[in-house]
Formats: C-alpha cells, structure tokens, sequence
C-alpha cells in the first residue's frame, strides 16, 4: 500500500491516455491528428505536473560543465569553439532529480 497515492494520482494519466488511443483509433483526417497531438501535449503537462508535485525535477544539463554526478557521457564530439570544450553540447536522455537526489543520470554528447 506504500505506493497507492502514487498510483491514485497516475489514474487521470492513464485515463487520459486511454482517451487519446480512442481519438487516435478514429482519427481519419488532420483535424483528428492535430486534436490528438493537443490531447497528447495535455496529458503530458498532466503528468510532468503531478511528478512535479512530488519532488520531481528535470536535470538542465545543455550548455553546463560536465559533472560525473549528474551526466554519464555517451558520444564526445570535437569542439566547434574552445567555450564548448568539456561542456554538454546535446541531451541523449534527460536525467532526474527526485527532491534533490539523483535518480536517472543524464545521458549526454559532450564537447572535446
């Protein structure tokens, strides 16, 4: 029973989605396909906000210094200017923080 008030506040998500598969299964023009990328973007909001209100923060990671204890490094590319040198260039993966810990690195592209 620990996690039922996680999942009571994942219901309206799922709910969501369960309408957007109906739309999507119906949808025969753009009109259909335009109101299910607005239902799709809502229930995303949705979500991001409920995680959100339970201590989950999305990682900045583009732009920043490479630190080993928020990035796990997957490509390295040359430099384009000596400011991006050691620096996150692309996101492969966002990365998490869960009231301040971390708990999915930040896959990322760094400059060399």
């Amino acid at each position: 029973t620990a996690g039922e008030d996680v999942i009571k506040g994942l219901l309206p998500v799922l709910d969501d989605c369960e309408r957007a598969l109906q739309v999507l299964d119906s949808a025969s023009d753009a009109e259909a396909v335009k109101a299910a990328k607005e239902g799709t973007e809502l229930i995303f909001n949705k979500l991001k906000s409920y995680l959100g209100s339970q201590g989950l923060t999305l990682m900045e990671a583009v732009g920043k210094d490479f630190d080993t204890d928020f990035h796990e490094a997957v490509a390295q590319i040359p430099a384009s200017t000596p400011e991006q040198k050691n620096k996150i260039v692309d996101v492969i993966q966002q990365g998490y923080l869960l009231n301040g810990k971390v708990i999915r690195y930040a896959k990322v592209v760094i400059g060399i």
